[in-house]
């Protein structure tokens, strides 16, 4: 018999015992969950970014050039022309080869079927020469097992293109073996071990590398699509996409259908699932995906995070491409995953267009702590362009005040000082194109939708502003961004005119028609990697890591006035301050203790507490201590 004391001994015993379990079971989980997943990672804030166009960066290895065979999609007959070869690096763009001539397509469809041979062990021989330019972050299109040249339509998510590593027959033969929905039969490709090579070459160098992927799309060389393709409605991943009919095989014709991104047949979408609010692209929507495709996924991500368990050997983020059209759930659920596999997992995605071409989206939705630490911030360098560059659209300096503090001051701290500051990419025209042309940004910059598009060499006010820019860019708040082969000078329309094999200093290119149209291509121009362009970013990357300031000093503006432009950044040690006359007149700026300042950049004579800032000139200088 139990007496009433016997009882309250043990049931205050029970309590303490339910607490310490409790307590224990809080413990083991705080062990294993981010303790704060909302931070930006640290290394962020410091990064000079450069992006990598794997396949146009550089071929290292000719013998791995992708076949005929390699670039086929038979599920939409794309396939190579007959007589199709490689495309010499150093060809003419707008020259067209024997076997492209025979195609009946605009030139820039005519485009994707080039190839230059760019791999990964292009970039393992180039890696000094990055290390000499300054950049300490390192982000690569997709590098995934896929047929395009940009690789957006995965056949395979866990391995990398077999024409990027040495031996493309061995790894298709690695590849066939596995079963590509089992994790446990996953084998490790001679490009995937390239890869890791890289990544540990990087590293090395004390640099960061981030990865490109697209997990709202594959191609249709995916496996799961290709058993679909087969087996149509009994194949086991039939939910796993967006198809609104099967085949029917009792009648002649072929009904089947399914939804490509942007309706583009050979990126068919992963199906969403959960959507609770409305879906509409340019804006956020809360919704997940597929349990099963959620879970690969995963498994992928984790792969290129940790090899083989092993976090030191890999990646240190990701680049999300249309992030906008994924949900809200599927994201918070990702990056908690990831930044429990790898702590300082960057997360930077793509939020561009809510409206084109005229309303770019609202990033914030998405920079609360709990989907992404940055997007890449072409949201800035629009009004930015509009202020530096000449053209139809151009803004004073009161108006670019108005924009860069309403797109900063409504960010998150920890965000604002690690955003992609974009200025050019692999989706838009290069940077000196860009400055080069008077128009709307990114809007008909393509000589095929625009004939009056100037394809040629840019002129020498259109560096000259672009510079003024760059300067911007690298002393304004954020992390810079360059697009591969802007530090060298190149020039291009948007995509895939931005596409050109980079213009490496030891090529001696043909000469470069101006127009694929031959009546207006007489004139040539000659490819000529640009020394003094490359000085010019080196050194601002210099001054950039020589001064911490740049990199976490608060921003704001304290001048604002026509065309001269000028702003603070500042912390408990330094302070650096920085004009720009955009106008065709000197101007003077007066600081009363004007003598107590050094130039960082050029050298300035300062009278009477004046600096003249010549005609489309800027200074950097910054208080002595």
């Amino acid at each position: 018999m139990i007496t009433l004391s016997s009882y309250k001994f043990i049931m205050s015993k029970s309590i303490l015992l339910l607490f310490t379990l409790l307590f224990f079971f809080l413990s083991c989980k705080e062990e294993t969950t981010l303790i704060d997943n909302t931070i930006a990672p640290e290394w962020a804030k410091e990064a000079v970014w450069y992006q990598i166009f794997v396949e146009r960066f550089h071929n290292g290895d000719s013998t791995n050039d992708p076949k005929a065979e390699d670039i086929a999609i038979p599920a939409v007959n794309f396939f190579a022309p007959q007589g199709w070869s490689i495309t010499p690096w150093k060809h003419d763009w707008y020259a067209e080869e024997e076997w492209m001539k025979k195609l009946e397509m605009p030139f820039k469809d005519k485009l994707q079927f080039r190839r230059y041979g760019g791999d990964l062990q292009g970039i393992i021989d180039k890696l000094d020469y990055l290390s000499d330019l300054g950049v300490n972050a390192l982000y690569l299109n997709p590098i995934n097992d896929a047929p395009s040249l940009h690789k957006y339509d995965a056949a395979s998510y866990h391995h990398v293109d077999v024409n990027f590593g040495p031996d493309p027959e061995g790894d298709k033969k690695i590849i066939a073996s596995e079963n590509p929905n089992d994790p446990k039969t996953w084998q490790w490709t001679s490009a995937d071990m390239l890869f890791l090579r890289l990544i540990d070459e990087v590293h090395k160098r004390g640099m960061k590398i981030i990865l490109d992927y697209s997990w709202n799309h594959t191609g249709t060389n995916f496996w799961a699509w290709k058993d679909i393709l087969e087996k149509q409605e009994k194949s086991p991943y039939k939910e796993w996409y967006e198809i609104k009919e099967f085949d029917k095989k009792e009648t002649p014709e072929n009904e089947f259908e399914y939804q490509g991104w942007l309706n583009i047949p050979t990126l068919p979408e992963w199906k969403k699932t959960a959507i609770t609010t409305e879906k509409k692209t340019g804006f956020p929507y809360e919704g997940d995906m597929h349990p099963d495709v959620k879970k690969h996924i995963f498994e992928v991500s984790k792969r290129w995070l940790a090899p083989n368990g092993d976090t030191s050997k890999g990646i240190d983020g990701y680049r999300l491409d249309v992030a906008d059209h994924i949900g809200l759930k599927f994201w918070r659920d990702y990056r908690t995953f990831v930044r429990n596999v790898k702590k300082e997992t960057l997360l930077v995605g793509e939020i561009w267009w809510q409206e084109w071409p005229d309303k770019l989206m609202n990033p914030l939705p998405y920079l609360k702590g709990d989907v992404f630490d940055a997007i890449m911030f072409y949201q800035v360098y629009r009004p930015a362009r509009y202020f530096f560059a000449e053209n139809d659209y151009g803004i004073d300096a009161n108006a670019f005040k108005d924009s860069l503090e309403y797109h900063w001051k409504h960010l998150p701290e920890t965000n604002r000082y690690v955003m992609m500051n974009v200025n050019a990419s692999h989706d838009s025209p290069r940077l000196l194109s860009d400055f080069y042309n008077p128009l709307r940004y990114k809007f008909k910059a393509d000589p095929e939708e625009n004939n009056d598009y100037k394809t040629e060499k840019p002129d020498v006010m259109a560096e000259q502003r672009a510079r003024l820019y760059l300067l911007h860019q690298f002393t304004s708040i954020g992390a810079p961004h360059i697009w591969n082969g802007d530090e060298m000078g190149m020039w291009g329309a948007d995509d895939p005119f931005n596409r050109k094999p980079l213009m490496w200093k030891e090529f001696d290119f043909d000469p470069e028609s101006r127009r694929y149209d031959p009546v207006k291509s007489q004139e040539k121009d000659i490819l000529k990697f640009n020394q003094s362009h490359f000085e010019y970013y080196k050194k601002l990357i210099k001054m950039r890591k020589s001064n911490p300031v740049l990199t976490h000093g608060t921003f704001k503006i304290i001048l604002a006035e026509g065309q001269i432009f000028g702003y603070r950044r500042m912390d408990e040690k330094d302070e650096i301050l920085v004009y720009f006359n955009v106008s065709a007149k000197s101007e003077f700026i007066t600081l009363a203790d004007m003598k107590s300042y050094i130039t960082l950049l050029e050298n300035y004579s300062i009278d009477n507490n004046q600096i003249e800032l010549k005609p489309f000139s800027a200074i950097v200088i910054k208080k002595k201590n």
